[in-house]
């Protein structure tokens, strides 16, 4: 028997019935050439493009029982392993900052969980920026507070003065959310602001620095090592850009190990599994870091190049943005030579539905009217990517 007396939307609470999920790039498009979800085009950092070979051996018993080959048993909760090579990696002395968690959304949310009571304390973003800082924001029933990133002439900086007055009218603001390099804007935000805001004392929650494009950055941008200093920093990093891993879903929070051992304390028990570990340690190894930093210098060369040609193309406009990560802000025109929402929205659909390549729109954020997001590809992809948008400019 059925219950036709039974509302679903009595029982879910009001915040999640409401909520409005983040939109993966997967979600519009799956096929053709993907350069619109900002992952790796050159593969993986293996060796020779090769995956370590993950396959369940026998059970046995013996010293050997709690290891990597015996898939039939839980993997380590700790990890200890995966984060001695990530502190080698970054250069950092102890292996006590670290919380290991799927993606780093993951750490998004536990971040939220553990700082802010629901439907009391609130978080703070810098608009244009990652979507899912509100995604979990509302989630969690919290309150996000807004204060634009300045979007004059395609700056992306921080309006300290108003982030600073903003804290100062409002204590509740626990968590402020910054990305550096943004997504969209590709733009690294000026240290001398971070540290102002970290050494603010007018505010007493905690800053995250979302870095998931950092390795795409000049060497000395990112901020990870001043945990040690600033005691209400968090980092969060990903395996998912540079290392070409967005499959094994690793992120990395780096705070202090006060912080850090509170997150270790909330997770599930087993929330990065043996073939996740397995990769990330293959990865991060000698040979895996070589090929990661040689598939960067690929992107850069590749970035610059798409830079370079974009702007020849008629009807696009000045890059915007600091261009330091693995993605381009294109302005497409109109045909009074202003950035169209209108003509960049056509152009993102008929490029993916008709010609096989997939963009992202972003005309809808604060200060990317016009804009399509490119995911620097291969040589062979952007070449294909600049014809196609080449003449299809041209029947616009």
């Amino acid at each position: 028997m059925g219950r036709d007396n039974f509302s679903l939307q009595a029982v879910v609470r009001p915040n999640i019935w409401a909520l409005k999920p983040y939109r993966c790039a997967r979600d519009d498009y799956s096929t053709g050439i993907l350069l619109d979800a900002n992952e790796n085009s050159y593969g993986t950092s293996f060796p020779l493009g090769v995956t370590p070979a993950i396959l369940p051996q026998q059970a046995g018993s013996g010293e050997d029982s709690y290891t990597d080959r015996h898939l039939e048993r839980y993997p380590d909760p700790h990890q200890a392993d995966v984060k001695a090579s990530i502190a080698a990696f970054r250069g950092l002395p102890k292996t006590d900052c670290f919380f290991l968690g799927v993606g780093s959304d993951e750490s998004l949310d536990l971040i939220i969980r553990v700082f802010c009571t629901p439907a009391k304390d609130k978080v703070l973003i810098c608009p244009p920026t990652y979507g899912m800082y509100s995604v979990c924001a509302q989630i969690n029933d919290v309150e996000v507070v807004k204060v634009p990133l300045d979007v004059e002439k395609g700056r992306f900086q921080m309006q300290l003065d108003k982030i600073k007055a903003t804290v100062d009218a409002d204590p509740s603001i626990k968590v402020i959310f910054l990305c550096s390099p943004g997504n969209p804007t590709g733009t690294l935000l000026n240290h001398a602001d971070i540290k102002s805001l970290l050494e603010y004392p007018g505010y007493n929650g905690v800053i995250v620095v979302d870095e998931a494009y950092i390795d795409f950055c000049p060497d000395g941008s990112s901020v990870c090592g001043w945990v040690g200093e600033y005691p209400n920093l968090i980092v969060t990093q990903t395996l998912s850009k540079s290392f070409g891993l967005a499959g094994i879903r690793l992120g990395v929070a780096i705070s202090s190990p006060e912080i850090a051992q509170i997150f270790n304390n909330t997770k599930a028990p087993y929330n990065i599994s043996t073939p996740t570990s397995i990769l990330a340690r293959a990865a991060l190894a000698k040979d895996g870091v070589a090929q990661m930093q040689q598939h960067v210098t690929s992107i850069l060369a590749q970035r610059d190049y798409l830079i370079t040609e974009l702007v020849k193309l008629p009807g696009v406009g000045p890059i915007i943005g600091g261009n330091h990560a693995n993605f381009v802000l294109a302005p497409i025109l109109g045909p009074d030579g202003t950035p169209s929402n209108d003509r960049a929205f056509k152009l993102y659909k008929t490029m993916a539905e008709s010609e096989g390549v997939v963009v992202r729109y972003r005309g809808s954020e604060l200060g990317c009217e016009g804009c399509l997001r490119v995911t620097v590809g291969t040589e062979e992809e952007n070449r294909t990517l600049l014809e196609k948008l080449r003449r299809l400019l041209q029947q616009l």
